[in-house]
């Protein structure tokens, strides 16, 4: 018993340790994307001793700062409720990470250590559950700053939340369907499996039409650009509008680590995980029976590593969009969801349905 809460530990310790170290890079990747997509060079500023690194060290710089500003809170706010909105957005973000599979189940002494925080057998429902909840922070956020700005953008985010959740839960039905699980982790072993003793059978193979409205629901809930109404800097209207310094911040650090979340769910569903094609735990077997022998701890660590740059590529992707499309008018983001990709999905469903029932009486 104490040796698994120690397990349990140390995994939330990696776990949010890495999410929350990749959020720092993505905030600086962001910046030096943009500036070489828009010919300019990006945060170079600050340094230490002299050593700017490329602008490496304005993560840090940026959360002294956020550390020192002042903490405002409107005159007629909730004070509690707008304290701990952004707790709470960032709380639910985080946690959806626990059934998220970032390597293979290892055996030390006889003991089976599945590399994720708990192996549920409705691991999916369970993240995407987390994942929904967090809309309350930003929901509290709007109403307790008692400003009409916010509330809207609050509204904004609800509505646009609901709209794209339903869609996100009938993209990944598809694949449920087909790997018969909802444990993320028996997703990714069966992903392991070849279609025809050649193709990794990873869901973007067997579900493409589930993968691009996955991506186009996840872009959705990140709240960012094509996607960001909720917010709508531009237009003064956002639920943060009344957040100064770390609060602020905090909802700032909930954008990017929903943006890692979709990524590691993108991986994860439709990309084979921490799989490597052709690689077994002893070693690389490719088609015809050539046999590669590796060592088990190689076989484990490329494992992890081949998780990991997923996960980045889907980030830097993800950030792509960010700069590349204009931003949705409120009446297109509607429409969308409910007239466009809906209907998609629940038409994905019905054939993949058929093709399961000819593929079983065949």
């Amino acid at each position: 018993m104490i040796l698994d809460v120690v397990l349990a530990v140390i995994k939330i310790g990696i776990l949010i340790g890495g999410v929350l170290n990749l959020v720092l890079f993505l905030t600086w990747l962001e910046r030096k994307q943009s500036a070489v997509m828009q010919d300019r060079i990006g945060a170079n500023r600050a340094e230490i001793f002299g050593i700017r690194a490329l602008g490496l060290f304005h993560p840090f710089a940026d959360g002294l700062k956020m550390l020192t500003k002042e903490d405002f809170i409107p005159a007629g706010a909730d004070r509690v409720l707008h304290t701990i909105a952004p707790f709470l957005s960032l709380f639910f973000a985080l946690v959806s990470f626990a059934t998220i599979p970032f390597g293979p189940t290892i055996e030390i002494g006889g003991r089976a250590i599945p590399l994720q925080v708990v192996d549920l057998n409705v691991g999916v429902l369970y993240t995407f559950a987390m994942l929904a909840l967090g809309i309350y922070g930003i929901i509290i956020a709007g109403w307790a700053s008692r400003n009409n700005y916010a509330l809207l953008g609050g509204l904004r985010a609800a509505a646009q939340t609901l709209s794209y959740e339903i869609l996100l839960g009938a993209a990944i039905l598809g694949v449920a369907m087909v790997y018969q699980s909802w444990s993320l982790q028996e997703i990714v072993q069966k992903q392991g499996e070849l279609l025809w003793g050649v193709i990794p059978k990873w869901g973007v193979v067997v579900q493409p039409v589930g993968f691009l409205l996955f991506l186009t629901a996840g872009i959705a809930a990140t709240k960012r650009i094509p996607f960001d109404l909720p917010e709508g800097e531009s237009e003064i209207i956002g639920y943060f509008v009344e957040y100064s310094g770390l609060k602020w911040g905090l909802f700032f650090m909930t954008d990017f680590v929903e943006t890692v979340l979709v990524s590691g769910l993108l991986t994860t569903l439709f990309f084979g995980g921490w799989h490597i094609p052709y690689l077994t735990p002893d070693g690389f077997l490719f088609p015809g029976g050539t046999m590669l022998p590796l060592p088990y701890v190689v076989v484990v660590l490329a494992q992890i590593v081949a998780f990991g740059i997923k996960v980045l590529f889907f980030c830097w992707f993800l950030l792509l969009v960010r700069w590349t499309l204009p931003r949705f008018r409120y009446d297109q983001l509607m429409r969308l969801s409910w007239k466009a990709l809906l209907p998609i999905a629940c038409a994905n469903i019905t054939l993949t349905g058929l093709i399961l029932l000819m593929i079983e009486r065949a």
